[in-house]
């Protein structure tokens, strides 16, 4: 079997998506507390435009698998050797973490609670991914993870499924949020936690599926060279910025009105600009990380990798920091500003900095953040070698 081309522009497109992850969560404060400032408008920008992180990393996901794995033959070792992986290196950091956050806010805001009484709370926040606000993401990845053989199957013997596999997603996807909508609207019931079901991102995941298993014929297409402008390429990168652009404004400004006003639009308008903002978004990053390998600073490009490299451990652990951090509020007016920015600084450098020097020296850390691939394992700095594997990063 041939070996495959190593993509080291993943890791870009990860640290985009972990960045995006920051910027919506060290504002989440501050867009309920700034309506009346008039940096408001900016910290609605950051906190919406910036909503592509989650979805991103589970297109990334899915392309990873896919191409990894849709060339293989399809064997009982090959999947036991998938869910080992996922077992060890996705659901032991879940539960690590889910309980280390469960404890935490425990003691914090709930000591009142019988020891009965908090572990069975905990079993069904575990069950159901809310042990922590982020923590949805892992169990929406876990849900994935055990539809990927069965997807990998289907894919596999009906190639019209793979050749059609986008807008499959994208019926998937809409299928669901409308029976949702109108289950509510007619009978008052829907899906709780609508946000944590593996079904609320089939465009992404199916759209992932799709570059992973057709990337050699796509690549092209995905790098933007300026010889090629005047091309069908040209147009077609041109139409997917420029609508990345049109659809993230319209929903920073949806959002804008709605949190100024405190009316909401018809419900189905946020779910849509949502939708298709952060899937452009995804795309978009994908050919952002091939401009950034090609073009930036070499020191600035190994340092986003490692990022990339390290960002699974980063989502893990960043909201302990910014709930440490936000014990500590700043009130004068202008430095309450920079408090609001200091959250962002704080979650991104000091999460990155415990991540690194986990691994730096730390042989057991993956049980805590997850395994990263070998080259990165002992050192900090990034080797790149499109000669090794990078499938075992989630």
């Amino acid at each position: 079997m041939i070996k495959k081309e190593r993509v080291d522009e993943i890791y870009l497109v990860r640290a985009f998506a972990i960045i995006g992850v920051l910027f919506v969560h060290s504002t989440s404060f501050a867009v309920g507390a700034t309506t009346e400032s008039s940096l408001f408008y900016a910290y609605n920008f950051a906190n919406i435009f910036f909503k592509f992180g989650t979805p991103t990393f589970i297109f990334l996901s899915s392309f990873v698998l896919f191409y990894n794995y849709y060339d293989k033959p399809l064997s009982k070792s090959m999947i036991a050797s998938f869910y080992k992986k996922r077992l060890l290196y996705i659901l032991l950091p879940y539960l690590v973490f889910s309980l280390g956050y469960y404890v935490l806010l425990h003691f914090l805001y709930y000591p009142h609670r019988t020891l009965e009484e908090a572990v069975s709370i905990f079993l069904v926040k575990l069950l159901t991914g809310k042990a922590y606000t982020h923590l949805y993401f892992v169990f929406i990845s876990m849900q994935f993870y055990l539809l990927f053989p069965l997807l990998l199957v289907a894919f596999k013997s009906r190639r019209s499924l793979a050749k059609y596999s986008v807008l499959i997603g994208f019926i998937i996807q809409w299928g669901f949020v409308l029976l949702n909508h109108y289950l509510m609207k007619k009978y008052h019931w829907s899906v709780p936690n609508k946000g944590s079901w593996s079904l609320s991102y089939f465009a992404y995941y199916f759209a992932g599926a799709y570059i992973g298993i057709y990337y050699t014929q796509l690549k092209e297409w995905l790098i933007i060279r300026k010889e090629n402008f005047l091309t069908r390429k040209g147009i077609a990168w041109v139409l997917l910025w420029a609508t990345w652009l049109t659809v993230g404004l319209l929903h920073v400004q949806l959002w804008y009105t709605t949190r100024l006003t405190l009316k909401y639009a018809y419900t189905l308008w946020y779910e849509l600009l949502w939708n298709l903002h952060t899937f452009a978004s995804a795309l978009v990053l994908l050919q952002l990380s091939y401009l950034v390998y090609r073009n930036a600073a070499r020191w600035f490009v190994k340092l986003m990798m490692h990022l990339g490299v390290v960002s699974f451990g980063i989502y893990l652990i960043h909201p302990l920091f910014l709930l440490v951090y936000r014990r500590f509020p700043e009130t004068r007016a202008f430095w309450h500003h920079v408090w609001y920015a200091g959250g962002f600084l704080v979650a991104l450098i000091g999460s990155w900095i415990v991540v690194t020097i986990a691994f730096r020296y730390f042989r057991s850390a993956w049980i805590v953040f997850g395994n990263v691939p070998k080259p990165y394992q002992k050192k900090p700095r990034i080797i790149v070698d499109r000669a090794k594997s990078y499938e075992s990063i989630s």
